[in-house]
C-alpha cells in the first residue's frame, strides 16, 4: 500500500487542460443536446427518425435528448423512470446510469421514453453480460457493475482510444496500492458539470463521487461508457503508471515517478497560460 501520496494541492492526476478542452469543445457543446437522425414527411416538414446517444454520455443528457426527440416537456423522461421498471443490476439501485447504451436508437411508432430507455438498457445487458466482459470482470476480481463503473471513468478521462487501456491501469494500480483515484472526472460528475479542470476547493466537496477524498471506485458509473472503454476496463495496458497528465492534444503523458509528473503538469500549465494569453489578442 503507497503511504507517501503527494498531497491533493500538489496532485492533478487527469487535469488536461484548456488547450485539450478547447479541441475537444465542438463536441462536448454538441452532446448536452438530443442528436436525432431526420427523416421528411409528405408535407415536407422534417420529423426526428432515430436518436444517436454519443459514447461518454450522462444519462442526464440521455433525458434532455429524449425529451428533445420526443417533444416531451422538460424531465418527462427522468420522471418515467419511476414506472419504467428497468432490468438494472442489483447495485444501479434503479438507476440506470452506465445502462444507457451508446448507439442509434430508431424511433418506432408511438415511441415512448419507457420504450427508449428500456432498449438502451436491454442493449447494454447484452453486450455487458456476455462471456468476455464477465469473464473480464471476474479476472480483476470485480463484478460486471464494477468494471461498467471503470469502464465510465476510463471514457470521461482518456483523450484518445488509444489512451484508454493506459487510463484503465492507472485506475487499477491506484486501487491496488490503496491510493485515492482523485480523478477530476468524478469529481466534475459530483458538481454537474462537463469541465475537466478541478480546483483545490472543489476536491473539497462532500460527495461519495469524490475521488480525491473517498477511497474506491464511485458508487456508480459516470456516464454511459461504449464498447470501447468496456475492453479497456477489463484489458488495460500492462503498465506500472500512477498519474497521467496532458499536456497538449495529442500528448497525454503517463508515469510512474511523481517527480516526472509534476514536470508534466508544470509543462501543461505553461501551455494552458500560452493558449490563455493567445486567446486574449
Amino acid at each position: 500500500m503507497q503511504t507517501n501520496t503527494p498531497s491533493r494541492s500538489t496532485i492533478r492526476l487527469t487535469r488536461r487542460g484548456r488547450l485539450a478542452l478547447a479541441a475537444l469543445g465542438a463536441v462536448v457543446a454538441g452532446t448536452a443536446v438530443a442528436v436525432p437522425l431526420l427523416i421528411m414527411n409528405g408535407d415536407g416538414e422534417s420529423r426526428p427518425r432515430a436518436l444517436v446517444v454519443p459514447e461518454g454520455w450522462r444519462a442526464s443528457q440521455v433525458y434532455a435528448a429524449i425529451d428533445k426527440t420526443l417533444d416531451l416537456p422538460a424531465g418527462s423522461t427522468k420522471k418515467s423512470l419511476a414506472k419504467a421498471d428497468l432490468k438494472l443490476p442489483n447495485e444501479a439501485e434503479g438507476n440506470p446510469e452506465g445502462y444507457l447504451f451508446p448507439a442509434t436508437y430508431p424511433l418506432q411508432e408511438k415511441a415512448t421514453p419507457h420504450k427508449l430507455l428500456a432498449r438502451m438498457v436491454d442493449t447494454a445487458d447484452k453486450k455487458f453480460n456476455g462471456a468476455p466482459i464477465a469473464a473480464g470482470a471476474q479476472r480483476n476480481a470485480m463484478n460486471v457493475y464494477q468494471a461498467v463503473t471503470v469502464a465510465s471513468i476510463v471514457q470521461a478521462e482518456a483523450a484518445t482510444k488509444a489512451d484508454m487501456g493506459k487510463v484503465a491501469r492507472v485506475i487499477f494500480n491506484r486501487l491496488e496500492r490503496g491510493m485515492p483515484l482523485q480523478m477530476d472526472s468524478t469529481v466534475s460528475y459530483a458538481l454537474g458539470r462537463s469541465t475537466p479542470r478541478t480546483t483545490e476547493a472543489d476536491t473539497r466537496i462532500d460527495s461519495p463521487y469524490n475521488s480525491y477524498q473517498r477511497m474506491g471506485l464511485p458508487p456508480t458509473p459516470i456516464d454511459n461508457p461504449g464498447e470501447d472503454a468496456v475492453r479497456a476496463a477489463i484489458s488495460p495496458t500492462p503498465g506500472d503508471w500512477l498519474y497521467f497528465v496532458t499536456v497538449k492534444p495529442g500528448d497525454t503523458r503517463f508515469t510512474a515517478d511523481f517527480a516526472e509528473h509534476e514536470r508534466n503538469v508544470a509543462e501543461s500549465d505553461a501551455q494552458r497560460k500560452k493558449a490563455d494569453e493567445a486567446a486574449k489578442k
